[in-house]
């Protein structure tokens, strides 16, 4: 039956990410929880004594969630980007097009993976977070579900990417010059309330200040923008990257030599 082959399909190809991400644990885990544990220590604890409360909070404790964003926003990205371009590099990403599964089989199989990664990123930090200040969950639904639909949206922003990288040097050009500065302008290390009205009304147009908002209201139960804004954001641009990721797959773009 199409279904047992779709599930042994999907099935393989999160087990082959997930084992690969476990295998090279060292590369893929260890160096977010040691970024972080810096930003706590150089953000959080020496600058935050002198910066006082944000919002309500003591700095350490708005920067918490900031900081667990970020770090699952990079590690899905990096997974699949990471990932998808090798089994490209390597061509056996050809094996999987010729093969009975659909393109969203595959799709969900890479999407998994990244999401899997993301997950075991943000877990580690939040662990970490825990020895610098305390962290009381106000929304558990609402910080699960954001946390879930962003590791979703930028691992199959990573696979567009991966699609259209030509080299190796391809795959750092959007993390460096499009995602790293979006993630420093989305509302990580500070409140946009602070901003000046027309610096206010540009950062609306950052799709990460939703996520990052939207992830601190689950935790914090305060946010610069209506939690129903970042869900909307979220599911469109959800779409839209399903449909793109869908789209290439079926096309060969970039894929098919």
């Amino acid at each position: 039956m199409n279904w047992q082959v779709n599930w042994t399909g999907y099935k393989t190809i999160v087990r082959k990410e997930v084992t690969r991400i476990l295998r090279i644990w060292a590369q893929t885990v260890v160096p977010p929880a040691i970024t972080m544990t810096l930003y706590f220590v150089i953000f959080g604890n020496l600058i935050g004594r002198r910066i006082g409360d944000m919002g309500g909070f003591d700095y350490m404790q708005f920067i918490v969630p900031g900081l667990i964003m970020m770090s699952v926003i990079t590690s899905s990205y990096g997974n699949m980007v990471s990932s998808f371009f090798g089994a490209k590099f390597g061509r056996h990403i050809e094996e999987l097009l010729i093969s009975p599964l659909p393109n969203w089989v595959i799709l969900a199989g890479y999407v998994t993976g990244a999401l899997a990664r993301g997950m075991m990123v943000g877990t580690v930090v939040m662990i970490i977070s825990l020895f610098f200040t305390r962290v009381e969950i106000q929304h558990p639904l609402i910080m699960v579900s954001v946390l879930l639909m962003t590791s979703i949206v930028f691992a199959m922003a990573g696979m567009v990417n991966a699609i259209f990288a030509n080299k190796f040097d391809d795959i750092a050009i959007v993390p460096t010059f499009i995602l790293t500065p979006l993630t420093y302008l989305g509302g990580v290390f500070y409140s946009i309330s602070l901003l000046p009205e027309f610096w206010q009304k540009v950062s609306a147009f950052n799709p990460i200040l939703y996520m990052v908002n939207g992830f601190r209201y689950g935790i914090l139960g305060v946010s610069d923008v209506e939690i129903g804004y970042a869900y909307v954001i979220m599911g469109v641009f959800g779409v839209v990257l399903a449909g793109t990721c869908l789209w290439l797959l079926h096309r060969g773009i970039g894929l098919r030599s």
